[in-house]
């Protein structure tokens, strides 16, 4: 069983009025019944089997989480979540053992499980740099009715990306300011078509774009190998935004119980 090393940005804030519902204003410590989202994210990932070290960069309150779990690594977040992503990656870089791949998921994804993340990683194929989960918008909506998303519609369906991604280390590194540039306009389909070229925002006005060619545009502009991972299970996708994610999360579990 091929086993990474795992890191966990945990830096993320949330506004006031959200902060003051949850009792945090740290996005990795909301709780959900006895877990903060960061102790069952870091216990989920040690549960697969496949992962080896695990890395927490986040501000100081993220140390006081009485539920995780020993051999945890923390380290100061930064300015932003791709700066934290490779501050971590110089720290494991910087080992005497260092990883060829990484798994980087965020910690703000509630309905994480062993299951999901064994699923993802079957499906990663181990010839491309990097790798991100995709779920069609039919597929999100039949787990999680009713609740809100970003979807960008493609000629081949509607899709939304996962929190989580298996990543050649050396490729994140080289890729890591353009990954920067991605991150800050991750939640507006006007700001990524722009990014990545007129005649990218014209295939997706024109709904001629699909995933095989958005894949080739970002391998092009990376510089590295990529995989959109289709079909993958939706708790990828469902991360807590604001205080209607929180609620709708909330709900959805004790629902199921």
């Amino acid at each position: 069983m091929l086993k990474f090393d795992a890191i966990l940005p945990a830096g993320g804030r949330i506004d006031p009025a959200f902060a003051i519902k949850v009792g945090t204003e740290n996005k990795a410590l909301i709780r959900f019944g006895s877990q903060t989202i960061l102790s069952r994210t870091v216990q989920v990932l040690r549960d697969t089997g496949q992962i080896n070290r695990i890395i927490v960069i986040g501000t100081p309150e993220v140390r006081s989480d009485e539920n995780l779990i020993e051999g945890v690594t923390y380290l100061s977040s930064g300015a932003s979540g791709p700066e934290n992503i490779l501050n971590g990656l110089k720290y494991l870089l910087g080992t005497e053992e260092p990883p060829a791949r990484v798994m980087v998921v965020t910690t703000d994804l509630p309905f994480l499980t062993v299951d999901v993340m064994h699923r993802f990683i079957a499906a990663c194929p181990t010839d491309k740099d990097i790798c991100v989960p995709l779920i069609t918008k039919a597929e999100y909506e039949a787990r999680f009715p009713d609740s809100s998303s970003t979807f960008i519609p493609l000629k081949d369906d509607t899709w939304t990306a996962g929190c989580a991604y298996m990543m050649d280390s050396g490729a994140l590194q080289r890729s890591m300011p353009h990954i920067e540039r991605v991150f800050a306009n991750r939640k507006s389909k006007l700001g990524m078509a722009k990014l990545l070229g007129f005649g990218f925002l014209l295939k997706v006005i024109t709904k001629s774009l699909t995933v095989p060619i958005a894949i080739k545009k970002v391998e092009a502009i990376l510089a590295c190998s990529a995989a959109g991972v289709l079909h993958c299970p939706p708790e990828l996708a469902y991360d807590i935004d604001d205080l209607e994610d929180y609620e709708y999360a909330k709900s959805h579990m004790e629902n199921a119980v």
